[in-house]
């Protein structure tokens, strides 16, 4: 345990498993308070116990990124119970609905796909940014993928999503740098993660942790500069 971030708030979204949860025992492990957010309650416990047996603190809380009533509910707790804080947001959640042609695809699992990589970013700012306005800093990090710079066959709306989440973090961090908040994005290629679809060397690709450890960079940067994006790459191609 270190204590870089002690006295602040960190959200992550998608924090039951990968990534999300990765994140999440990272900031907790440099003293932050973590309100692991997502869909599945017994995961977001297992990944809060972990968190709390290695010393730091959690919350959990139940998320429905399609659903604007379950992310206004996450904002008002937050103001309730955790003094109108939210020093950190980590927009992480998304869902890939890879391997088939885009005109293979259903016009509901495009939405489904676009209202959860996009839209919940773009509600989850809305809610929380304002919070970091009030406090005059924050930092925002949106995990993206280099899908969304490079072709994606078969995957095309997942590209896509991506992609916008790439231009929103690149223009809000422009429309927040006046209020000293901080916008990144993180683009890492093959994720050892569930959410994975290939046959690829699992030892080659980039960890969970990987990426964890680029937030944690990002959000402990010296104050007069920011990192806009991370390309993030293995070593060696899986």
């Amino acid at each position: 345990m270190t204590e870089e971030l002690k006295g602040q708030l960190a959200v992550v979204t998608g924090a039951a498993r990968g990534i999300g949860a990765a994140i999440g025992k990272q900031l907790a492990s440099m003293g932050a308070t973590v309100i692991l957010a997502a869909r599945d309650k017994a995961r977001l416990d297992q990944v809060r116990q972990e968190i709390e047996a290695a010393g730091g603190t959690a919350h959990i809380a139940q998320l429905d990124l399609l659903d604007e009533s379950s992310i206004a509910s996450l904002a008002k707790t937050i103001q309730t119970r955790h003094g109108s804080r939210c020093d950190i947001l980590v927009n992480n959640a998304a869902i890939g609905l890879i391997g088939k042609p885009l005109i293979e695809m259903s016009p509901a699992d495009w939405d489904t796909l676009m209202n959860t990589n996009l839209r919940g970013p773009y509600l989850m700012v809305r809610a929380l940014a304002p919070l970091m306005i009030a406090a005059k800093s924050g930092h925002i990090v949106n995990i993206s993928s280099l899908a969304g710079r490079n072709p994606l066959p078969n995957g095309a709306a997942y590209s896509a999503s991506k992609w916008g989440l790439n231009g929103l973090t690149y223009s809000i961090a422009e429309e927040l740098r006046p209020h000293n908040i901080r916008v990144s994005v993180i683009a890492p290629g093959s994720v050892n993660t569930s959410f994975s679809h290939s046959d690829k060397n699992a030892d080659k690709k980039i960890q969970p942790s990987d990426v964890a450890r680029i937030v944690a960079m990002l959000v402990t940067q010296a104050p007069q500069s920011f990192v806009s994006e991370v390309l993030l790459r293995p070593t060696q191609k899986p």
